[in-house]
């Protein structure tokens, strides 16, 4: 089939393999316009784009896609547009400017978690199990009918940026799962429940700030979500400190080294390169395990505190 793909970040480039790699002909490679980045201002490509490019297949920017590709994409005669991850919302035009429409590989479970960040939310909330969802677009977010799932075990400990390198290959499977389908005239499209949708918010650096008056398990969570962005911060006496891994302390360790149950939330209970960093929480402690001083190197916190002093009894985050 002839196929046009959509996408932009890391996320939709084995989507973007898998479809090069199969009998599809992908004609066209659309993804978000060139952005300078770091201090430089130097140009940097998608990664899409630079997929794209390696392989010689033709690529569509557009600043406004529903102002500026109409006519274009409806041109291009494709039996389906594939969407991943690509940045910018379609119009009813362009999801009927393909014969088959527009199959959408999206990061949970649908109809939980539409929107943006999905895997990112499903780590900070806390769930146990998240997946993959390739669905029919419609006009709506995300409200499109299901074509197929697969669910996923989010691990113990799992950040958001390993799930997402975990998604993003199984999405690359489930897409050519869904062609087959197609292409077998064996596919069903099933509406979703729109009653059980829940919606998810665009990350925002402000939730980077660790509040310790939140449970163990809820101040794990967000640091595991945020990572790898915006990542989790403490502001301490001795500077500020980035935050990639936490651990819920367990009550035998509590016992053991008899921490403090009528510390302060925020107050670090124990700091030393042997015990490591850890915080009272609101329904016990955190671990705090793997940080980064300012223009310091990412490191497990008890390598840290070999070179960098962070005094016990300080609330953490306190201003």
């Amino acid at each position: 089939m002839k196929i046009v793909f959509f996408g932009t970040p890391d996320f939709a480039v084995p989507t973007l393999e898998k479809l090069i790699s199969s009998h599809h002909n992908v004609i066209a490679v659309v993804t978000q316009p060139d952005k300078p980045v770091g201090r430089n201002g130097k140009v940097v490509f998608s990664p899409v784009k630079q997929l794209a490019l390696k392989h010689n297949i033709k690529v569509l920017q557009y600043e406004k896609i529903r102002r500026d590709g109409v006519t274009e994409l409806k041109n291009l005669n494709a039996d389906v547009f594939v969407t991943a991850a690509y940045g910018q919302i379609l119009s009813k035009e362009i999801l009927e400017a393909s014969k088959h429409g527009v199959f959408n590989v999206h990061g949970s479970l649908l109809p939980k978690y539409r929107g943006a960040a999905p895997i990112q939310w499903a780590v900070i909330n806390g769930e146990k199990t998240t997946g993959i969802t390739i669905l029919k677009s419609d006009v709506g977010m995300d409200d499109g009918d299901i074509i197929l799932k697969r669910p996923v075990e989010i691990l113990p400990n799992e950040t958001a940026g390993e799930l997402f390198d975990r998604l993003k290959v199984v999405g690359a499977e489930c897409l050519i799962e869904a062609l087959t389908m197609l292409e077998n005239g064996t596919i069903t499209y099933t509406p979703q429940n729109h009653n059980e949708a829940t919606v998810c918010k665009m990350l925002k650096k402000e939730m980077s700030k660790i509040d310790f008056n939140k449970t163990s398990n809820e101040v794990k969570n967000l640091v595991l979500g945020l990572n790898p962005w915006p990542i989790c911060e403490i502001n301490a006496i001795e500077g500020r400190f980035k935050v990639y891994r936490a651990e819920v302390v367990e009550q035998q360790k509590v016992e053991n080294l008899k921490l403090n149950n009528n510390a302060k939330n925020g107050e670090v209970v124990v700091s030393s390169p042997k015990q490591g960093l850890i915080v009272k929480c609101a329904d016990g402690f955190v671990e705090l395990t793997e940080m980064q001083a300012e223009n310091g190197k990412v490191m497990p916190t008890k390598n840290l505190l070999n070179g960098k002093h962070i005094a016990c009894n300080q609330i953490l985050n306190e201003n």
